[in-house]
């Protein structure tokens, strides 16, 4: 593929998450993009989605589908990037390639894999940047085998020295194909930027020296502070009842010793705030010049209401038709433009990314320019827009709760950052949004506040048109043409 596109590949799977997707990477990645939440309201899905909370403090999450007679089982854990320290970079995911190795009842990785196919499981996991997850598809008649199978990938790990020597490569092998791909080192110092001193945090796939090291001892430290029953979610989906599930999830988890709140223990660390505008140029042999403008956005834990508001305006500005995208887009100043917010418990990132050519840079960064000061005026997104978008993400996302294996991966999700009354009341919080709501957020997280512009192009095309970190520091509404 181009050099263009694989930058625009990449930032969707580092930066967009569960959140509506600009319009620039839907058309550049089709079929990259999760899922929206579902559109139900909090009552319809009351009726679907049933819960229960173990007496060691495991929440069970059930959502029972018979339409297809399959299952999807899936174990969350608050974990992943946020919990690293430097010295830990990288090894949340490290311990979920470990997940699959040898355990108290199966020797080694081979046993592990010939169990799942007598289950006839498919299986996977990910590694976020507040969440870890694993999950099964298996028929409906082995959930009960399914559940044991992660009970004891779960509870009692080994970390065979010799598995974890092997798999070790296997995650460097993982860093080397991402540092090679286009746009990494544009992306990790984007991020570096926008979360100062706290980069480990943000940084999922880690740093490689402290990959190459990694410790058995390690993977227990992180076994003992975050692999606890309150600090984890079993979700069921499918084919099931909802009561037969708790059961089984009281026999085979019921016993597994409740341990410390690893965040009272050891809390994480604050995002420090940004001091004052950042900016970075990086260069890579591409024929576009790729932008990417971040602010600091919203925690869902601290400012709830913020989030939706957010998702809203995002949605409108992407709409096409919106003054955003005519401004933009429209006029040939960008070839795509959008915004987006992920939501994240610790500090989600707001951000604007586009494409454009090196000879239209300065007057499309000038006109965007124009339109984020427009961002708190009252009248830049209309009523009837905003109505409509809140249609059509019912309408689009209305089928969510049909797919097993999706309503799994989403609820996990949303448990691990915020909680499931989230999930739950998603639909109803997005519907009383109002004008006054979004204005709130872009003059609380975006109007006059701090941010980082990053810029990939490629050297020649910087050298052509002398662009300078310290012009991007100082962004102006008009543009100014240089021979």
């Amino acid at each position: 593929m181009p050099a263009s596109s694989g930058v625009i590949r990449s930032f969707v799977r580092r930066y967009l998450g569960r959140r509506h997707v600009a319009a620039l990477l839907l058309s550049a990645a089709p079929g990259l993009v999760p899922s929206a939440l579902p559109a139900q309201s909090r009552a319809e899905l009351a009726k679907v989605i049933q819960r229960k909370v173990l007496s060691n403090g495991m929440e069970v999450i059930v959502v029972e589908n018979h339409g297809v007679p399959i299952a999807t089982l899936e174990i969350n854990v608050r974990n992943g990037a946020f919990t690293q320290s430097p010295e830990y970079a990288g090894l949340a995911h490290m311990y979920e390639h470990m997940f699959f190795k040898a355990n108290r009842d199966l020797p080694d990785a081979e046993a592990f894999n010939d169990r799942a196919a007598e289950l006839g499981a498919v299986y996977n996991g990910t590694t976020q940047e507040e969440r870890v997850n694993y999950f099964l598809t298996l028929p409906a008649d082995s959930v009960a085998g399914g559940l044991r199978f992660l009970a004891s990938a779960l509870i009692n790990p080994t970390f065979r020295e010799d598995e974890l020597r092997r798999e070790k490569e296997v995650v460097l092998g993982e860093y080397d194909r991402n540092e090679a791909q286009p746009g990494f080192a544009w992306q990790q110092k984007a991020t570096e930027l926008l979360y100062p001193g706290q980069f480990s945090r943000k940084n999922t796939i880690g740093d490689r020296g402290v990959i190459a090291n990694v410790t058995q001892a390690q993977m227990k430290e992180i076994q003992r502070k975050y692999y606890v029953p309150n600090n984890s979610a079993l979700i069921v989906t499918g084919d099931v009842n909802p009561e037969t599930v708790f059961k089984l999830a009281e026999t085979i988890f019921g016993g597994w010793p409740r341990g410390a709140d690893p965040f009272v223990a050891d809390p994480i660390p604050p995002i420090p705030a940004l001091d004052g505008n950042k900016a970075s140029i990086s260069e890579e042999p591409i024929n576009v010049v790729a932008v990417l403008i971040q602010w600091q956005g919203p925690s869902v834990g601290k400012d709830p209401g913020a989030t939706f508001a957010a998702d809203v305006f995002s949605d409108v500005l992407n709409t096409p038709g919106s003054t955003f995208q005519k401004n933009l887009v429209d006029t040939g100043l960008w070839q795509a433009v959008g915004v987006n917010y992920y939501t994240l418990n610790q500090v989600g990132p707001i951000s604007i990314s586009g494409q454009t050519t090196p000879d239209k840079l300065r007057p499309a960064m000038a006109a965007l320019e124009r339109e984020i000061a427009r961002f708190t005026d009252p009248t830049y997104v209309s009523v009837r827009e905003l109505e409509a978008v809140k249609a059509q993400r019912t309408v689009s996302s209305a089928f969510g709760i049909e797919k097993a294996s999706e309503i799994a991966h989403t609820i996990g999700f949303w448990w691990s950052v915020s909680n499931l009354d989230y999930f739950m009341s998603y639909t109803d919080q997005m519907a009383q949004q109002r004008i006054t709501d979004l204005m709130r957020y872009t003059s609380l997280y975006i109007a006059g506040k701090p941010r980082v512009t990053s810029v990939l192009l490629s050297g020649e095309a910087k050298r052509a048109i002398g662009l300078t970190e310290k012009e991007l520091l100082t962004p102006s509404t008009r543009a100014v043409v240089r021979p």
